[in-house]
């Protein structure tokens, strides 16, 4: 293994920065999802070092590997790292979105996966709102340049801590945290639909897209699937639309 950054520094460094933004909000605590994931994971640790009173919502909604393969990782971290955990099953809240909206819209799949992600953001808000925390984001640069994200879903947060990280350096940083292995060898997957995987829903494998930003050749095909999805995505990145005079 290749270590590319010093993940000592940056784990005091971003330590350092986390500290700085709770104090700077006035927020008394933390809260973020814990999905089960390496980026979750990795923001997870990083909270916990920054303030001990950080909590990870376990939001499974859904899908069988919710229930069970990402339940178990996640609290497999929870409890290396001490990290306060509570769980909150969404899909009774989906079915009742999705019964709401009968006879209102015929509900597409892109709106279907889009809502999990939307509805673990409002419940992560409505605990944060509740208890004077801030929520901390989990995405990464690798998924932000593809808007590999659902918008005002796991896109929106108050503050992310590895937003600046490939996927690759995201796992360089949890095997020099010697992060459970169960979260590190496990397929990507936001698990938004039964048997869903990152690369396997993006055409392009992590590897492929890391070796790309960082300036490197991949083969054509490849290269052309990350431009379109980037230009693509560009309305999640830029913000909001607004009028100027």
């Amino acid at each position: 293994m290749i270590i590319l950054r010093d993940y000592k520094l940056e784990f005091e460094k971003r330590v350092e920065f986390i500290k700085s933004v709770l104090k700077n909000s006035g927020a008394a605590g933390i809260v973020f999802g814990n999905s089960g994931g390496k980026d979750s994971a990795l923001v997870g640790i990083l909270c916990k070092a920054a303030c001990d009173d950080t909590v990870g919502l376990i939001m499974p909604c859904t899908t069988a590997r919710n229930y069970n393969e990402d339940i178990a990782d996640a609290k497999a971290v929870a409890d290396q790292y001490n990290i306060e955990t509570r769980i909150v099953d969404l899909t009774p809240v989906k079915e009742a979105e999705i019964n709401a909206l009968k006879g209102v819209t015929k509900l597409n799949s892109l709106a279907l996966t889009n809502m999990a992600p939307r509805l673990r953001m409002l419940t992560l808000y409505a605990v944060a709102a509740s208890e004077n925390r801030i929520v901390a984001g989990t995405g990464n640069k690798s998924e932000a340049y593809v808007g590999y994200f659902t918008k005002w879903g796991d896109g929106a947060h108050d503050f992310n801590p590895i937003a600046d990280l490939t996927v690759t350096e995201v796992y360089e940083f949890l095997r020099f945290l010697n992060a459970p292995k169960c979260v590190i060898e496990k397929a990507p997957s936001a698990a938004l639909f039964e048997g869903q995987t990152d690369e396997g829903e993006m055409g392009v494998t992590y590897k492929e897209l890391d070796l790309y930003l960082s300036g490197g050749d991949i083969p054509e095909d490849k290269k052309q699937i990350i431009m379109r999805l980037h230009n693509a995505s560009e309305h999640k990145r830029r913000g909001i639309i607004v009028y100027n005079k």
